[in-house]
Parts: structure tokens; sequence; C-alpha cells
């Protein structure tokens, strides 16, 4: 979506999106990553895809439905650096994606991926029918071989109901190869235990690995093990801390990395992150992408 953000009285436009960030993320860390959505027919949608093309990310199966517009959200954050929303895409082209002019050969290529990533997110602003296609996009990936990772990122505005959100939490974590949610969206959608019980839940759904984000704790791995944070923070933004996770988190496992070497990546590029305004900062000099590219592979398909 197009993000807009407060800057000395204006606000500054950029571009964000839960799943959008990770793979940002992940081509910055040298990963080929292309990105399944839909825009409008906006002036935003040129912009958008120029924008993450010149990041590196694969925009072909980046589809167009021109009739609609492209969703915009308004970011601002507080002293402590925790953000809140406000969102313009009630009828966005992201949400009609599944019917939109090429979906079809975007679907066939995305079925042959190393790796397919999405959100509660992408399912919320689905229809049903829509929801159920991206299962069997995700089943279809596992069935070529390629692996599925999934974030419990939980909007309650976009719910009809917390039920309706973890029913279908469940089901696709029961499909996922590795699952990262967070404890923060895991008590939103009703948890009511501890992070050991959070992790159990997945995996009693049949989540093959579960790195369950605890905010400035760290993550909880598997195993029950907790990588901690490098350093204590005081954020300047909280935007993206997860997402950031996820990236480090996937590339590490997906270049073979045991689950404690990926979670402490994950979690020094969250620590970047949250230091910087925006979802996804833009590069500086103390960006830590160079060391966390060693031998890094290929990854397939974002949506």
């Amino acid at each position: 979506m197009v993000e807009l953000s407060p800057h000395h009285g204006q606000w500054n436009l950029h571009y964000g999106g839960d799943t959008l960030n990770t793979a940002l993320h992940l081509v910055r860390m040298a990963h080929n990553v292309a990105y399944l959505t839909a825009l409008g027919g906006d002036p935003f949608a040129g912009r958008l895809r120029t924008a993450w093309g010149r990041e590196g990310l694969d925009v072909s199966l980046v589809l167009s439905v021109p009739e609609l517009a492209t969703g915009i959200y308004a970011i601002d954050t507080d002293e402590k650096g925790e953000r809140s929303f406000s969102y313009w895409r009630g009828d966005s082209a992201a949400r009609r994606v599944f019917g939109a002019p090429g979906i079809d050969a975007a679907l066939e290529e995305a079925r042959g991926a190393d790796l397919l990533y999405f959100s509660l997110i992408s399912l919320a602003i689905l229809p049903d029918e829509g929801r159920e296609l991206l299962l069997q996009l995700a089943r279809a990936v596992r069935e070529h071989g390629g692996k599925f990772a999934f974030d419990s990122n939980y909007r309650p505005r976009l719910w009809k109901s917390r039920e309706e959100a973890a029913s279908w939490r469940d089901q696709v974590a029961a499909i996922a190869d590795f699952g990262l949610p967070s404890l923060e969206d895991e008590r939103a959608l009703g948890a009511t235990g501890d992070e050991y019980e959070v992790r159990e839940h997945w995996q009693r759904c049949g989540c093959g690995e579960v790195a369950l984000k605890l905010g400035d704790r760290g993550c909880m791995l598997h195993d029950g093990s907790v990588v901690e944070p490098p350093a204590n923070l005081i954020p300047l933004d909280t935007s993206g801390a997860g997402d950031a996770f996820n990236a480090g988190y996937l590339s590490g496992r997906l270049r073979g990395l045991p689950p404690p070497e990926a979670g402490g990546i994950g979690q020094r590029l969250a620590g970047w992150t949250v230091m910087r305004q925006g979802a996804i900062p833009p590069r500086d000099a103390a960006a830590p992408y160079s060391m966390l590219t060693r031998d890094a592979g290929d990854i397939g398909m974002e949506i």
C-alpha cells in the first residue's frame, strides 16, 4: 500500500505492507523474490512498481485492476515508538487479485516457488473464495517441493470477528512449514496462556517449525528456547519490526542455518529497523544486510 507518515508537520509518501516489508528485506539480503499482488489504476501504482523494481524486487507478477485504487494507510507513532494506523483500502485492487487479468499465469509460476510467504492480513483482505485459493496455492507449492511460511499478523478491523480470524489462523498454521506468530497478536486472537502455550497451540495445529516473536524479549523457538535481542533498545518506530524479523529468520533457515542462528539474524535486522522511521527504512551505513548475505540462496514468491 501507499504509506503516509508524518515528518515535521508534513506527510511523507512511501510504501509498506507486512508481506512487502518482508519481501524487500529478503531482496536486500540477496535473495531472488517476486511479489504477487494487484495495484489500481491510480497514479500511485506506477510509482510503487518503479520503486520496488529499483530495490531489486521482481515485479513481473504485480497485476493491475485499473478500475480500482491502490490501498493507502497513514501511520503515526507515540513517544515510545508504538504505532497506530488509519486505512483507506475498503475496495482496493489487492482485494481483487484473484480476479485480476493475468492471475492464472501468475499462479502457475507461483506454484513452482521455493518459498511462499503470506500473512493473516493477506487472508483478511480477501473474500472467502480468495482465501481458499490462497490456501490451495500454499498446498500446491508444498506439493512441488517448496516451503510455506505464515505470520498470524492480526488486524481486528479487517475481520468480522476474532473467532473468524482465529479459525483461519488455525487452518493455515496446519499446513505451514514455518510459523512466525507474535505473542501480541496471538493474545489479541484470544490466547490466554503464556508463550509456551501459544507455541504448543501452533504445534498442535500441525505447524512444522514455530518462531514466536516476544517483542523486546526476543523470540521463542520451536524447542522452547529463547533467543534474546542483541541489545536493549528504545525504539524510534516499531513499524515493520516483526516483518524484518521474519525476513531474517527465513533467510537464515533457507540458507541452512540452525534456528538459534536464524533467530539471531531476525533479531538483529528487527533491531536496526526499529531505530529508524518507517516500516521499511532506506539502507544506511549501519544496515546489517551485508553481514547477513553469506551463502544466500534463492527464494520464490511473496504475496
